[in-house]
């Protein structure tokens, strides 16, 4: 009987917030590696808001999916059929996978090795060790050239990015780090686990520009923004001199289309205070990425940097952890798992 595997393909593009009837489950083969190619069964698959930028038919930073293909994402898994002499089977690796049960590798691009000396859950290869916690990392330090005693304004800072970007900057020796995000419970977990200076709940507070006034009244050198043009816009009048702007994600404007997108007005802080804003793609960093990989595996094992995941079981469940990304559901990291951990 022939194995089968499974796999999560765009049905039909997203209009406004992604649904569950825009994902369709299918089964194929399970794929046999050809010379110099491995098979990696998928045990974890995560779900990024960034992937929703590819889901409208228009081309973003990547190109548009077109539609009956796979959904892009991030796995860790074990090679399972090999006929690489650099990837044996029983080698665990970390890759760009797709939401699928099993992928087919030639080990190129964005993959690695999980190094057996590193005692950690398997799922933090594609959380705060995986592309989210690198984002933080470069976005943080290459990107916005944060240096000790800049204070720091994060949004949607309970997410993976945003948590990981604050607490780095904090073991920096930044002045201060505000955090911004959307319940009671998350702004608790920055402030009481996380180390943050404060946290704001943008959907309680009654006016956010008088709240982050209030809690950086000395006002803000480095914005870590992870939520989009109405944000950056908010803030720019609050940049100090030779203020920067790192650009990582813009989940509140992914289900936009240009015209409805907020443009930034309030320009004026690029002239007087000298005001720098730049884009991040991690994968600009690749090069890099085994030394900050090692640097915050350190910083994990002496419990210096807090995680959160949400956790999910069965493949079938991708489309529904992706969705609630978009109605501000998660905490923390979402990872689903699609084959047993042995």
């Amino acid at each position: 009987m022939t194995e089968l595997m499974k796999q999560v393909v765009l049905k039909r593009y997203c209009d406004g917030p992604p649904r569950l009837n825009d994902f369709e489950i299918v089964e194929k083969p399970v794929p046999v590696p050809n010379p110099e190619q491995f098979r990696v069964r998928h045990i974890w698959n995560s779900v990024d808001p960034g992937t929703r930028s590819r889901l409208s038919g228009g081309d973003s930073y990547a190109a548009a999916l077109p539609l009956g293909k796979t959904i892009d994402g991030f796995s860790v898994g074990v090679v399972d059929a090999s006929e690489h002499a650099d990837y044996p089977v029983g080698t665990k690796v970390f890759c760009a996978g797709g939401w699928r049960t099993h992928t087919i590798q030639s080990g190129k691009g964005f993959i690695g090795k999980v190094p057996d000396a590193v005692a950690l859950p398997l799922s933090l290869w594609i959380g705060v060790l995986g592309v989210p916690g690198l984002t933080a990392w470069f976005g943080l330090k290459s990107v916005a050239k944060f240096s000790e005693g800049d204070r720091v304004l994060i949004t949607s800072a309970a997410g993976p990015v945003g948590a990981t970007a604050g607490q780095l900057a904090k073991a920096g020796g930044a002045a201060q780090v505000v955090g911004v995000a959307g319940s009671d419970e998350k702004c608790r977990w920055l402030v009481e686990e996380a180390g943050f200076d404060a946290a704001i709940n943008y959907k309680t507070t009654p006016d956010l520009d008088t709240a982050i006034d209030e809690a950086m009244p000395k006002g803000v050198d480095l914005l870590f923004d992870n939520v989009g043009n109405a944000m950056i816009n908010r803030v720019l009048p609050k940049m100090r001199l030779n203020g920067r702007i790192c650009v990582s994600g813009q989940v509140a404007d992914y289900n936009l289309s240009p015209d409805e997108t907020p443009g930034i007005v309030n320009t004026k802080p690029f002239i007087t205070h000298r005001v720098l804003m730049h884009g991040l793609v991690v994968f600009d960093f690749a090069r890099e990425f085994p030394t900050a990989l090692n640097e915050m595996a350190g910083l994990i094992g002496k419990g210096e940097l807090k995680l959160k995941e949400e956790r999910f079981s069965g493949i079938e469940t991708m489309p529904e952890a992706f969705c609630g990304l978009f109605r501000g559901e998660n905490f923390g990291r979402r990872v689903v798992q699609v084959s047993p951990d042995d």
